[in-house]
């Protein structure tokens, strides 16, 4: 694939899970599951956002084995 499109996927991939984990973020917090300090867009979400965005983008990018051999 690309690097464009890969960084496009990986973009997208970060927006969805930053979106995705404010919303479990003030779920938990109206349900009163987590700590009052856990706030929206915190660090944990940007945090988690970018691991995921990281993992699409290598995915994206890796050679498959059956085209590295040839």
């Amino acid at each position: 694939m690309p690097d464009f499109v890969a960084a496009a996927l990986a973009s997208a991939v970060f927006c969805l899970g930053v979106i995705a984990l404010n919303a479990l973020t003030r779920l938990a917090l109206q349900a009163h599951l987590a700590p009052d300090g856990l706030a929206e867009n915190g660090f944990l979400q940007y945090g988690g956002a970018l691991l995921l965005a990281g993992t699409t983008y290598r995915r994206a990018t890796r050679v498959p084995q059956r085209f590295a051999a040839e």
